[in-house]
Parts: C-alpha cells; sequence; structure tokens
C-alpha cells in the first residue's frame, strides 16, 4: 500500500479556532500527507473567526464553549451529527485519527469500530494532570482510568517524546506506542532573530538578564511556580528582568503575582521568533504538556533552558549541556538552578549554542513520515486480519 492510498479522517477538539501546539503540529501533518498525495479529511469545532486558516478540508463538528473558567475559549464538541455521519460515509476513510478524548472521538471511535476501520489516537497533553490547577485533583484517578479505556480500545497511540511514551506504558494506555515527536520552523526560530531595539522598546537594557515565560497565560502553565521561582530568584540577589510573551484568561493573576515583569502580549509568526531570540533564558515549569513545543522553539532560538523534569522536557534537555531539570514545582530548586545563568555570561552562551544544535535534529518532513508510515501498518495490518478471517469462515 502506498502512502497515496491512504484517505484519513482526522477528528481534533481545536483544529484552528484558538493556536495551540497541538493543532500546530496537526496542521503540519495535514500539509504533510497532502503533499504525499494522501487525501484527508478533517473534522473539528469551528467559529465564525478562527485564529488562522486551516490546512485541508474541515468540516465542522457540533460543539459548544466550554463551561470551564479560564477555559471559555475552547469549545467541547459533542459528538457526531446526521451531516457529519454523512459526510464520512461519503469521504470513505480507510484509517481514522483521533487527537482528543473528547465525546465527538468517543463517537468517532465506536463509527470506526463499527465499520471495521483501524484507528491511531494521537497523544497531545496530560489530561489527568489539569483537574489539579482546578482544586479537582481527586478526580484525576478516574481521568486516568477514562483515558485508558479509550486509548486502549485504539489500534496504536503515537506521542511526542519518549518521556511521555515510558508515561503512557506505565499507565497501562496501550502497548503499540510509537514516536511522533515534534518539529521547529527555523526560518522563524533563530539566534540571528534576536533584536536589540525590540528590547529596549520594552525597557531591557542591553546587560539586562531577561528571562522568558512563553504559552498560554492559564494556571496549568505552572504560573504559580514561576511566580514563586522569581520571588526565591529575587531572595538570591541575583541580577533579572521578566519578559512574558503570551497571554490568557490568567494574565490578570500574572502581572499581579510578578511585579515589573514585562508582559509582550501574544506574539506569532516572525515577532515570536524575535521575542523569542530576544531573552536570554528559557524558563519552563509546566508538567502538563506531552512534548513542549515552546522548549523546542526556545533551544532554537539559541537559549539555555531551566525546566520542569517531566514529560516533554525531560527527552529535550541534556542537563548541564543544554540547560537544566528541576524536580516538578520545587521553587527554590528552579531558583538555585537559574541564578548562575543570571551572572554567568559564558555558561548561558554555552548551554545556548548547544541547545541550537540539538534543535536541528528536529526536521518536520522526517517526523511526519512516521505518521504517515503508522497509517499504512494499520491499514495493512486490518486489511490481512479481514482476509484471514474471511478466509476462515469459508474453510468452516
Amino acid at each position: 500500500m502506498e502512502i497515496s492510498d491512504l484517505r484519513i479522517a482526522l477528528f481534533s477538539g481545536n483544529y484552528n479556532y484558538t493556536r495551540d501546539g497541538a493543532n500546530q503540529a496537526l496542521n503540519r501533518l495535514v500539509g504533510s500527507l497532502l503533499g504525499l498525495g494522501a487525501a484527508v479529511r478533517v473534522y473539528s469545532p469551528t467559529v465564525a473567526e478562527p485564529d488562522f486558516e486551516p490546512t485541508g478540508d474541515l468540516v465542522s463538528l457540533p460543539s459548544f464553549r466550554m463551561p470551564v473558567k479560564g477555559r471559555g475559549e475552547y469549545r467541547l464538541p459533542t459528538g457526531l451529527n446526521a451531516k457529519v455521519r454523512r459526510d464520512l460515509d461519503k469521504f470513505k476513510p480507510n484509517i481514522v485519527h483521533l487527537s482528543s478524548p473528547d465525546p465527538s472521538g468517543h463517537a468517532a471511535l465506536r463509527w470506526a469500530q463499527d465499520h471495521d476501520i483501524p484507528v491511531l489516537a494521537s497523544v497531545h497533553t496530560r489530561f489527568e494532570t489539569y483537574p489539579r490547577y482546578y482544586k479537582m485533583g481527586f478526580l484525576e484517578p478516574l481521568v486516568v482510568m477514562m483515558l485508558r479505556r479509550f486509548y486502549n480500545r485504539c489500534d496504536a497511540l503515537v506521542a511526542p517524546s519518549q518521556s511521555m511514551i515510558d508515561e503512557l506504558l506505565a499507565q497501562k494506555m496501550h502497548d503499540d506506542i510509537g514516536l511522533w515527536t515534534r518539529g521547529v520552523d527555523r526560518t522563524t526560530f533563530d539566534p540571528s532573530k534576536r533584536d536589540m531595539e525590540w528590547r529596549r522598546s520594552l525597557g531591557l537594557a542591553d546587560d539586562d538578564i531577561a528571562i522568558v515565560f512563553l504559552g498560554r497565560l492559564v494556571m496549568e502553565k505552572g504560573l504559580d511556580v514561576f511566580a514563586e521561582t522569581i520571588v526565591q530568584l529575587r531572595k538570591r540577589q541575583a541580577p533579572h528582568k521578566v519578559l512574558v510573551i503570551g497571554d490568557g484568561p490568567a494574565r490578570g493573576w500574572f502581572e499581579e503575582a510578578l511585579p515589573g515583569g514585562i508582559f509582550a502580549g501574544f506574539q506569532t509568526g516572525a515577532d515570536l521568533g524575535k521575542a523569542l531570540a530576544s531573552g536570554d533564558l528559557f524558563f519552563n515549569p509546566s508538567i502538563t504538556e506531552t512534548f513542549g513545543n515552546v522548549t523546542l522553539e526556545a533551544m532554537a532560538s539559541g537559549l539555555p533552558v531551566v525546566a520542569a523534569g517531566a514529560t516533554g522536557a525531560s527527552s529535550l534537555v541534556d542537563e548541564w549541556e543544554t540547560g537544566r531539570l528541576v524536580p516538578p514545582g520545587n521553587a527554590a530548586e528552579f531558583a538555585e538552578a537559574i541564578a548562575p545563568y543570571c551572572t554567568n555570561h559564558d555558561l548561558r552562551m554555552r548551554h545556548g549554542a548547544a541547545g541550537e544544535a540539538k534543535s536541528r535534529e528536529y526536521s518536520w518532513a522526517a517526523i511526519n513520515q512516521v505518521v504517515a508510515d503508522t497509517y499504512v501498518r494499520l491499514v495493512e495490518d486490518r486489511r490481512a486480519l479481514i482476509e484471514q478471517e474471511t478466509a476462515e469462515e469459508a474453510a468452516a
């Protein structure tokens, strides 16, 4: 079977209406698949004014606005209505790709099983960790159980880092898990994008050490740990400034928690590459990512990285070579790890250069080929199984 023979129905909870790392990866995947001659149909909630134009054909899923404080820009797909089912019947996919374990993902899984079509699921975030950021940590075991049931009904999984694969195996989510890592756009993220005039316009002196936070401003990104780390860093009298790139519902809280912090707001494209390269150190305390696109982008921009030693970052950051890994949630240890970078120019330059060199290993073309090859394997395996069952029935 050739990749051009694939007909892929891809389901996403957010394909393009709000920009995030997961849907950037999915859009790049679809672009690669279309370039290889495959047919792709994407099913996702839609809005009147999305953040960006979708790659490929997009069919709207029924959905409603998330009724969770701080997540109101997201929509929850509610299933497959008659219009979507007719579209699926007309498209006739031979593989289904699920990128979110939401109600539509569950419905699509049942539809695929009813039509004897293999299913690949991609894991993009640590959903089971979310309840702890909304004072509902007691729900975490239940979420793990629900995720396990969902993923084990799929034919295979792909995850973006070896550390996430190890976590999924330990949680017994599946035993067939491939590595679909992430790439970085080197035309956007590169040390050459550093802009001293832009820094000065924000009030950063040329010799200021700017500690960067990049991401959506929501509590599950570890904003509380970031803020407490800065408090600890000030106690150590380590010279620094804080540069926050991003926006979100928790911005007001973050601004109050970081007096004197510089908030550059949401940036994208060339502006994002300029903003990131204009920092001096990237600090990522989050534990919810399965990969950490922002960590790779920071490395490509020539910044040393201090990050939580959790899924994602632990597969990217080489301890004492490209940065530091610190036990999650430990603000004092984060401050201890960051402090030397605030005073040691050679250390910053050496670890930043090593991270930039490592980031060059992440090519989108090779990365997306892995997913295409997995599709082909699952379709061929299913066809072989059907042929075997048919032969056995005929023999009986």
